[in-house]
Formats: structure tokens, sequence, C-alpha cells
């Protein structure tokens, strides 16, 4: 994918961003929109002198066009459980809503399509690892129910505009992603660990730390979008690590990244938490030849300085 006109919602977000960088760098010209509800403009502040890069602030909710494009990645939505439990009826607008408009522009300019969906349509799986064949166990009624449920129909609508529209269309089913320009406190596992252990506080483990994850560094995941979006696939791949690694073990391991000896604390598990998580990436490595090449601590000491400054300046900020 080069030399290509290529719109980008949730551009100021964190995947968005490093999407968009992926892009510039491989020759294309990237339009960035985002209604900045939960992206960070900070985040592309080192692309504002590209040409071939404009940025535009934009609530996809609302019909919109910035004119032809060759492809369109909507990356547009809450994903943090803290901004989706303050957002939800934002959140259920932008997998509804916002996801029908972006692929009512690529069905106007015969575009290619990539939606950002989540392992979270697995919701606590009754499956291990998750096969994309897997129709998930979701509360479509819990807290956590308005971005699973905001994911699934939008998935829904990419089938449809596929089928119905003839959209050259692709799903993705990302799995826990890390890595520089993750939001520090917004809920999710390395994150809250990382900027704890840095702050020298106790480190917070919900639940009794057994439940586990699978994380992903953030170029590897873009690796595999990128040769999704160039695929002929339709139905849903799974991008993501498929080591997993305890919520406990994944705390004693930053722990000796940093250095501290500080302690962990046990509080109750949120409701609908998963207990389980790992990806079935057969597909991926079958469809596209892809596969993770970096593992967790190498990805951790990747991210350590990102995250240490910005745990200084939240310091700060709350001094």
């Amino acid at each position: 994918m080069n030399s290509k006109r290529i719109l980008v919602t949730g551009a100021a977000g964190f995947l968005g961003s490093h999407l968009c960088d992926a892009l510039l760098d491989a020759g294309n010209s990237v339009i960035g929109v985002d209604n900045l509800s939960t992206g960070n403009a900070a985040n592309l502040a080192h692309r504002q002198n590209e040409p071939r890069f404009d940025f535009t602030e934009i609530d996809i909710c609302q019909p919109f066009d910035v004119g032809e494009v060759d492809f369109v990645f909507n990356f547009a939505s809450p994903a943090s459980p803290v901004d989706y439990a303050r957002l939800g009826v934002e959140t259920l607008l932008v997998g509804s809503a916002g996801t029908i408009n972006t692929l009512e522009v690529a069905k106007k300019y015969q575009a290619g399509y990539l939606h950002a969906s989540t392992s979270e349509c697995y919701g606590d799986p009754e499956v291990h690892p998750q096969p994309e064949t897997y129709w998930g166990n979701v509360n479509p009624v819990g807290p956590r129910s308005v971005y699973d449920e905001a994911k699934r129909f939008s998935e829904a609508a990419v089938m449809a505009y596929h089928r119905y529209h003839h959209v050259n269309t692709h799903l993705v089913r990302i799995f826990n992603t890390y890595g520089p320009r993750l939001q520090i406190n917004d809920g999710r596992v390395i994150s809250n660990l990382m900027t704890q252990a840095l702050r020298g506080e106790p480190l917070t483990v919900y639940g009794d730390g057994t439940q586990t994850r699978s994380f992903c560094y953030v170029s590897d995941l873009i690796a595999g979008i990128l040769a999704l979006a160039d695929s002929n696939e339709h139905l849903p791949v799974n991008i993501g690590n498929p080591d997993e690694w305890t919520i406990l073990s994944c705390a004693e391991e930053i722990l000796k990244l940093i250095g501290s000896d500080k302690k962990i604390v046990f509080k109750p598990l949120p409701q609908d938490d998963p207990t389980r998580r790992r990806p079935d990436i057969s597909k991926a490595i079958r469809l596209l030849g892809w596969t993770p090449k970096i593992q967790l601590r190498q990805g951790l000491e990747m991210s350590l300085g990102y995250f240490r400054a910005n745990a200084e300046i939240g310091l700060v900020q709350n001094s």
C-alpha cells in the first residue's frame, strides 16, 4: 500500500496515530480525522509539517466527506474501559452511525475499507484460545456492553456493505496492544501497571491475578493490519500475540523491569471482566504470513521511556 490517498478515522488515538505513521512512511497521503473526545492531537504533532498529511477535527457520527480516497481505515472509538464507561452513548453511536458513515465514504469512492474490531467480541470466552469462528460469550446489558455491542454491530454493518454494496471490506479483531502513546490512565493492564510502578505506587491487580491476557506490541499489530488491508479476506481476522500471561505475572515482570520492590495489592474483579484471553492466530499466519516478533519483556523495554516521561508529567500535574 503506497502512493494512495487514505482516510484514517480515530487518527489522534493510540493505534490510529501509529497507523498514520506507517502509511505515511510507505509513501501514502493521509487524511486523519478525529473528534478528540479520547484522541490526543499531541500524538500527531510530529507530523504537522508533513505535506502528505492533513488532520481535520470531525465527528464521524455525522455524515462527512473528505473528497476522493483510495482506502478507509476506521479506527474511531473509545477503546479503554475508563473512556467507554464515561462515554457509553457516544461509544454506541460511533460504532453504529459512525461506522455506517465511513462505509458510505468507501462506497461512494469505491475505496477499500478496514474496520478495527476487537477481541471483546468474544466476551468472557468459553472457548480457548479464541478462533474467529467462535461467536463469543457477551453480556449484552452489562457495564461493558456499550463497547462490546458497538463493535459487534459494526462488524455486521461492515459485512452488510460487503455483501449488498460490494465494498472491499476487511475486519481485524485486535487483542490487547501496548506501546508508546497508550494513555497512561486508561484502565488497561500495561498502562496502569507501568504508570503505578514508575510513580512508586503499589501495583493494583484485580481479582486474584490468575486471569490472562495476550499482549501485542503496537508495531507488530500495525504490520498485521497492513497485511490484512492488502489481502482478499473479508471475514474477521485475529491480530494479537498468542503468548499468554497472567495479570499477576505481568505485574511481576514490570516490577523487575523498573527495579521496584513495591507491593502488589488486590482488588475485586470488575463485572464481566474476561478471565482468559488469547488469540488463535492460525488464520493470520495462513492467509497473511503474519506473526508477532516482539515479546513482552522487549516491548516493555521499548515502551519504558514513553511511560516514564508521561508518569512524571502526571506527577507534576497532580502535585
